[in-house]
């Protein structure tokens, strides 16, 4: 029988390969449950008048981890379930802030497949721009990931 619900496998992509994600609108909940649990209590997250005391930035800013947490989240529930087998390194740029009601999603590129000697393994690097719904990039990041091959094929 087939279980439905298997990310892609390292031997499914090439290089150049491009998709994106569901798209996610970022709520007030998630936000206060995201600062809660990781203790990012900053008056810049935590205070809805900072930006009018301080002139800085108007509207309910989202921590930037939030976002990357949240896309990395639709990434894990889709293209790496049971297939993503650890996440090596994260080279990330936050372009511009997200706020309380935007909506995300992430546009992926395959720029990089290393298979690796043993396992039916392969180091997967891949180009991630967050954006939102005006399509800008707020943040944009390249993954480097160990990913698991298809059940029986070896390299």
């Amino acid at each position: 029988m087939r279980t439905v619900g298997i990310g892609v496998h390292w031997d499914e992509l090439n290089v150049g390969d491009q998709f994106r994600s569901l798209n996610r609108t970022i709520t007030e909940p998630d936000i206060v449950s995201f600062i809660g649990v990781t203790g990012m209590l900053e008056t810049l997250f935590t205070d809805l008048t900072f930006g009018d005391t301080h002139g800085i930035i108007k509207g309910r800013i989202i921590p930037a981890a939030c976002t990357y947490a949240i896309i990395e989240g639709l990434l894990c529930q889709s293209v790496m379930q049971t297939t993503g087998l650890a996440l090596l390194e994260v080279d990330k740029k936050v372009l511009k802030p997200a706020f309380a009601g935007d909506t995300v999603h992430v546009e992926v590129e395959v720029i990089a497949i290393k298979p690796t000697s043993k396992g039916n393994r392969a180091v997967v690097t891949t180009r991630n721009d967050i954006k939102n719904q005006d399509g800008e990039i707020v943040i944009t990041y390249k993954a480097v990931r160990m990913m698991a091959g298809r059940e029986g094929s070896q390299l």
